[in-house]
């Protein structure tokens, strides 16, 4: 292969990235340090019989392109268009499906192990990087493949020292300090140069030091960590030299189909550049790295024509700082997300109660446990669809031992364009179930400082949920309401409306709307603003079920076990059964890509959908509703 042409190529799929992205958005930074990584692979292996698995699954924007979905890539992240992430339905290149991260191992491993156990002589690709291997399920993964020595697995560690964010921790000092060590890969190449020239047919040197030059690495390496887990480790390698890739692994794959069944897997260190290619991308990768539309000359994103409230993110940083200064008890937990949570105000300004404790969700609540017990008040940020990943945790350490800590549960509800694998439709039904925890939603920004301000004197576990993008415009009040736990909010009244409407969180605004419509054709009707899935306001609903026979609930959360299963369950509990409640939330489904405005309009979420529930009338939107 010619190396102008080889560049050239490279070239031409970053600038297709680069231009399709600015349009819809995406994760563009991480897709482009891995261009000549993803050339490299599909020039030596042959993908779908090869599996290749990608961790995490935005970094696979060029293997899409190099796939069949070149044609349809400037519909990336869009309604009906191509994923984000790698998507089994879409592609049979992508054998598994990724939106999270430190998957990949043991996903590789399942696959390299099940085509092992039908004679499929086919290899198995994980490509693990951007801050994955801070995650406990990838030492998981390693432990059990060293242990089963499949020769057929491959993982490829892609170290660009990077998460979303910088990457944090001991194991990213270890592998920034040993495993790129100027010093020791001197060493080594010299040595190996070397060996090479003086070994013959018969008397392979090289060979022969091999395991002296392991005592070598032992003293740069600190113990050579991926070689303790059983992997044969490769590298460091050059992550945008493309001839060297191919032909490290056109090497890597010729010594596995000569090796014996049961050999060590190999492990590739490759080192690249997050954002490589685009200057504004390499300057602030964090800036790039979920970036929405952008101008490609200046790098700077596309604004709106008129500007927007501080999004809901914001409001939660700026609160947090000021409680901060007020109450020593406070801390802040992120898993590396302090920009995407809000928290890099926090960051700076109070360092010693501000942990980034890297892609570690469930480290991240138990560690925040551990602080509840000394006294502290933690503030866990984290988005929604990441916190399902400390399920246990939430249920083990925090709430069966009643410690106060406080979960910022950002990006609830529907996110748009990163689709199913993001949307955060699950936490009200999975928490609710959970004994001694509380979960709250604002209704509007100003609401959101209300209730962190309130939760630290609760004094037990409660979940604060808010949804991704900009607040209503509503300003602070000069002074800090508290607000009671489990007590709800009537915001339209009247003395004998025709229906009641529960709404929590950002559905209160859609509830409102319809009020304020139907109120305008001569219908009158309560809207109640409910504040909290957990406890619900008993005695609000017990005042409702005399004053009117129609109940409507609406939530940003799938509708099996949201905050309508809850208000079900109250009233059939009690013996109430002349009360009808109707349920507008999601439908048991996995919810696709789309703008947030698309998908509210496909499940019924919206103000012509409440009117119609109400009256039967016919609109022109899409409905969804239970009886």
């Amino acid at each position: 292969m010619n190396k102008n042409d080889t560049n050239e190529r490279a070239q031409k799929l970053r600038e297709k990235l680069i231009a399709d992205v600015s349009k819809t958005g995406g994760h563009l930074a991480p897709s482009l340090g891995v261009v000549e990584l993803t050339m490299a692979l599909h020039e030596v292996f042959e993908s779908p019989k090869d599996s290749i698995i990608w961790d995490v699954g935005h970094q696979a924007y060029a293997h899409k392109i190099l796939t069949g979905r070149s044609d349809r890539f400037h519909t990336l992240r869009q309604k009906g268009g191509i994923s984000g992430f790698p998507k089994r339905s879409e592609s049979e290149h992508d054998p598994f499906g990724a939106g999270h991260s430190s998957t990949s191992i043991s996903a590789a491993l399942g696959i390299a192990e099940a085509k092992s156990l039908s004679g499929d002589s086919g290899k198995t690709i994980a490509v693990i990087g951007d801050g994955s291997l801070t995650a406990g399920l990838a030492y998981e993964g390693l432990n059990n493949a060293g242990g089963l020595q499949n020769k057929n697995l491959i993982v490829v560690f892609n170290d660009n020292k990077m998460s979303i964010d910088k990457n944090v921790g001991a194991l990213s000092r270890f592998i920034n300090r040993g495993l790129t060590n100027p010093t020791f890969n001197r060493i080594r190449r010299d040595m190996k140069v070397l060996l090479n020239l003086i070994s013959t047919k018969d008397l392979n040197i090289l060979e022969l030091t091999r395991r002296a030059a392991l005592v070598v690495k032992d003293f740069f390496l600190a113990g050579s960590l991926f070689e303790a887990f059983g992997f044969r480790y490769i590298g460091p390698v050059d992550g945008h030299n493309l001839e060297e890739l191919i032909e490290t692994l056109k090497k890597i794959s010729q010594e596995i189909d000569m090796s014996p069944a049961k050999s060590n897997p190999i492990l590739l260190h490759v080192i690249t550049k997050k954002g490589k290619g685009y200057k504004p991308a390499e300057e602030d990768p964090t800036k790039f790295h979920g970036v929405g539309p952008f101008d490609i000359e200046t790098g700077e994103l596309v604004k709106p024509a008129i500007p927007k409230p501080p999004s809901y993110t914001e409001v939660f940083g700026e609160t947090i700082c000021k409680m901060m200064a007020k109450d020593s008890r406070i801390v802040a937990i992120t898993a590396a997300m302090p920009d995407g949570t809000g928290l890099n105000e926090v960051k700076e300004t109070y360092p010693g109660r501000y942990y980034d404790v890297g892609i570690a969700e469930q480290h991240a609540v138990t560690f925040a446990a551990g602080l509840a017990t000394r006294g502290f008040r933690p503030m866990v940020a984290i988005y929604s669809s990441f916190l399902q990943r400390a399920y246990d945790s939430i249920v083990h350490d925090v709430c069966l031992q009643n410690l106060p800590v406080i979960f910022a549960i950002d990006r609830a509800g529907v996110v748009g364009a990163d689709g199913p694998t993001h949307h955060g439709v699950f936490d009200i039904s999975f928490l609710r179930q959970i004994p001694a925890i509380a979960i709250a939603a604002p209704k509007d920004e100003e609401e959101l400082r209300q209730m962190l301000i309130s939760a630290p004197e609760y004094g037990i576990p409660i979940a604060i949920r808010y949804p991704r993008g900009c607040g209503l415009g509503v300003k602070a009040a000069t002074e800090t309401v508290h607000i009671p736990l489990g007590k709800s909010e009537v915001v339209r009244s009247h003395s004998r409306p025709i229906a009641a409407i529960f709404a929590i969180g950002n559905m209160t605004e859609v509830a409102c709307d319809a009020a304020d419509r139907l109120e305008g054709k001569g219908m009158q009707v309560d809207v109640i603003n409910a504040r909290f899935a957990k406890p619900i306001d008993e005695t609000m609903l017990n005042h409702y079920a005399q004053k009117c026979k129609t109940f409507i609930t609406i939530e940003d959360n799938v509708l099996m076990g949201g905050y309508g299963s809850a208000v079900l369950e109250f009233l059939s509990d009690r013996g109430i059964s002349d009360v009808t409640v109707k349920r507008i939330g999601y439908r048991d489904e996995f919810i696709g890509q789309g703008s947030i405005s698309e998908i509210h309009e496909m499940h019924g979420l919206t103000s012509e959908n409440v009117i119609k529930t109400i009256t039967g009338e016919d609109t022109e939107k899409p409905v969804t509703r239970d009886s």
